[in-house]
């Protein structure tokens, strides 16, 4: 996406990164170090040309994160995956890449070093030549922020680099508050609606997107498995759950202005009830999508 469309601020980042961590799927992690030890042992010598035509060995794990730029992917993946790795995160928003460039990473599984490439760049125009050479293909909150014509551009680039891809973090159109609310379902629907919306020329998939994305991989021969992935808010993060739910209101009422007068009354008694343990769910999906044996 562009850097206009997908600037966020730090502190936003910040935030979330321990709710984005607790709620990632880690069997899918295990799935996903398991195929990627297989690769290693199948065949994964192999010597191919990068975009400069220098040559990568597969014996090191490469890692395209699309829309890295906060670099908590890599921070939460990374030790998890055997090494050596190098991550290349692309990013529309050019400042976001530089300020994280030099963020500490802890070692892999097995100890080996991780090393951190950037590359700018509207994330809608993704193609294939932007992820040869790459062993693992990541995202995080990414995929319901784009079309489904951008979606079908990604795998296809994906498919075309035949690497796995772990993309996580997809919101699946659903929220739970207790103690209920008579409004919630309301402006749970207009905050799907608005992330529905079109901009521009663009109409975003929001909460349809993973189902866009898997069905996309599976019409090629690739598995797809999905798993929940929750954000699982409470006392512990209630700053994080108060931005959340301004930005949920605010949303709402952007989409329908007729919720401008309920709005700011039902954000005021839900922060009162915060202080008092509100629990929040907000229910994302994981997706990992693998090429059949032998697509290398």
């Amino acid at each position: 996406m562009t850097e206009v469309e997908t600037r966020v601020g730090s502190r936003w980042l910040e935030l979330r990164e321990p709710a984005d961590a607790a709620a990632r799927s880690r069997s899918l992690v295990t799935t996903l170090a398991a195929e990627l030890e297989g690769r290693a042992h199948e065949g994964a010598a192999l010597t191919i040309r990068d975009r400069w035509g220098e040559s990568v060995s597969h014996r090191r794990i490469v890692v395209h994160d699309l829309g890295g730029g906060g670099g908590t992917m890599r921070r939460w993946l990374a030790p998890q995956l055997p090494g050596p790795q190098h991550w290349v995160r692309h990013d529309g928003d050019s400042e976001l890449l530089h300020d994280t460039a030099a963020d500490p990473v802890r070692p892999t599984t097995n100890g080996g070093a991780v090393t951190d490439e950037t590359r700018p760049g509207d994330l809608t125009r993704l193609a294939p030549q932007d992820l040869i050479g790459a062993s693992l293909v990541t995202g995080s909150a990414l995929l319901d922020r784009l079309t489904a014509a951008e979606i079908g551009r990604l795998v296809g680039s994906v498919v075309a680099a035949a690497c796995p891809a772990l993309l996580t973090l997809t919101v699946a159109g659903h929220i739970t508050l207790r103690p209920s609310d008579p409004w919630d379902a309301v402006l749970e629907a207009a905050l799907n609606d608005h992330q529905r919306r079109t901009l521009g020329d663009r109409e975003l998939l929001g909460p349809d997107a993973a189902r866009v994305a898997a069905d996309s991989f599976r019409a090629v021969g690739w598995s797809v498995e999905l798993a929940a992935s929750p954000w699982r808010l409470g006392t512990e993060s209630a700053e994080l759950a108060g931005e959340w739910l301004e930005s949920w209101v605010d949303a709402a009422c952007e989409q329908r202005p007729e919720l401008g007068e309920i709005g700011p009354a039902y954000l005021a008694r839900r922060r009162r009830q915060l202080a008092r343990g509100l629990a929040v769910t907000v229910h994302h999906v994981d997706l990992l999508a693998l090429p059949p044996r032998g697509g290398r």
